[in-house]
């Protein structure tokens, strides 16, 4: 009997050890049973705890190998049609001013787009949770159809209240069960690596910014709106079943999450970052829904070129959203996404005085090479403002449902500051000086996190 109570003091012991790591880690799939019955004639001895195999245990992330890289190209179709129908919401506007909606006014047809961005981040807050549960698969099925059902919808509207239901709620409402997951996924699969498989997949959402307006500009002259927003639907949808073919999730948290996790604001760094993101999303997309309209106007270039700038803004963005990533696993996230919360502020201000046609697209390339690194740099922000990856989808779910109502109404007031003025001066300050305050927070972030030391990654 002493034997047997060596050996189950040391099972014990063991087991103990396991279950310390259960507790803070997630667990691999599928979980194992945790117990084994051992007879004996005593009854203490009825039941003892056996410890969780090791090899169960999932070790750290592959950072890279076939089955990684294969997220990323998942989570590449992902942003593209998520962001990548947003971003690309600039060419809608300008044929909306003229075509169907032509009686609304650019505040009003803006509200379509916002409306849109915002319901794809706002949902993050009950699809961070969803995803930390173990339900990738479902989001990721719920987002598809939803998506290219709102854009096929789209296809048959003629009146405002049609178009804010379809490409509005429903598409922004698909987009919104696409882009936790995607972005919450990468961590999983890699460590050293993570900021430049996050931007990698980030430059889907830019390239579908390019793909869409093209298409959409080409085609519709040709067989109308009607088809060529189908020809959107049917090309998000291939990208679609590439992303549900190859996207697997590698480990799920051990316990349930919490739909939020009010403690994270109790945390400097964290709390900054998220008011930074706030102000940043309210101006951040002046440029990209407003540039061609502007240049049109304004008379610095004629219809067929100024349509060209929101591609050419986001053929900026796809290396925006790469090489920023790629540096940020050097220097870390935050030491990166400063600088281009800067420069984005400060193009905001020089585009009140571009007033010929080389200005204009430079100022397009620039401003999406610097708007593309910022807005792909906050997920592995989040991660590593984050104490273990099992409340990533929580605080991204939190950070980007706050911030979302900045994304609702930064366009729309730019619209409205245009009308009312009849000057895009008041609508380009607004934009600038939105940047400009959420460069301000996220510098206090980043000094609340490592101080001022400028060498420390962060």
């Amino acid at each position: 009997m002493s034997d047997i109570s060596d050996k189950s003091d040391h099972t014990r012991t063991s087991n103990d050890s396991f279950s310390r790591i259960e507790d803070d880690s997630p667990t691999a799939l599928p979980s194992p049973q945790n117990e084994v019955e051992i007879k004996t004639d005593a009854p203490s001895m009825a039941k003892i705890e056996a410890a969780e195999p090791l090899e169960l245990i999932p070790g750290p992330p592959p950072n890279g190998g076939l089955q990684a890289w294969l997220q990323v190209l998942g989570a590449f179709f992902l942003a593209m049609n998520s962001w990548g129908v947003v971003n690309s919401f600039g060419v809608y506007q300008t044929y909306y001013s003229t075509g169907i909606l032509s009686s609304e006014t650019p505040s009003n047809i803006s509200w379509i787009g916002s409306i849109q961005a915002f319901l794809l981040l706002l949902v993050g807050i009950a699809t961070g949770p969803i995803y930390d549960a173990g339900h990738f698969q479902i989001l990721i099925r719920l987002g598809s159809f939803l998506t290219v059902f709102g854009l096929m919808m789209t296809s048959i509207s003629t009146e405002y209240y049609q178009v804010m239901l379809a490409q509005g709620i429903c598409v922004g409402l698909g987009s919104g069960c696409l882009f936790v997951p995607s972005f919450a996924i990468i961590p999983q699969y890699f460590s050293s690596r993570k900021a430049l498989a996050t931007g990698i997949a980030a430059s889907g959402s830019s390239l579908g910014g390019i793909i869409y307006p093209i298409v959409f500009y080409k085609l519709q002259p040709q067989i109308g709106f009607a088809w060529a927003t189908r020809v959107l639907g049917f090309v998000a949808l291939v990208g679609f079943v590439i992303s549900l073919g190859v996207m697997r999730v590698r480990i799920l948290p051990k316990q349930k999450r919490a739909l939020l996790e009010l403690g994270a604001f109790k945390e400097i760094p964290y709390t900054f970052f998220t008011i930074g993101l706030f102000f940043s999303f309210i101006g951040l997309y002046t440029p990209i829904f407003y540039v061609q309209s502007y240049a049109i106007q304004e008379g610095i270039v004629d219809q067929n070129l100024g349509f060209y700038l929101l591609p050419i803004l986001n053929a900026g963005s796809v290396f925006g959203r790469i090489l920023p990533n790629f540096i940020a696993d050097k220097t870390g996230p935050l030491n990166m996404l400063i600088p281009c919360g800067m420069a984005a502020s400060i193009l905001c201000f020089g585009w009140i005085g571009i007033k010929d046609m080389p200005g204009i697209v430079i100022f397009s390339l620039l401003y999406g090479f610097f708007s593309g690194g910022f807005v792909s740099l906050p997920p592995t922000c989040i991660t590593s403002l984050s104490p273990h990856l099992g409340v990533v989808g929580t605080r991204m779910g939190m950070c980007f449902g706050l911030t979302s109502f900045g994304i609702l109404i930064g366009t729309p007031v730019s619209g409205a500051l245009l009308s009312s003025t009849g000057s895009w001066t008041g609508t380009q300050l607004f934009a600038g000086a939105t940047v400009l305050l959420a460069f301000i927070c996220l510098l206090i972030a980043r000094v609340a996190k490592q101080g001022l030391r400028l060498a420390v990654k962060a």
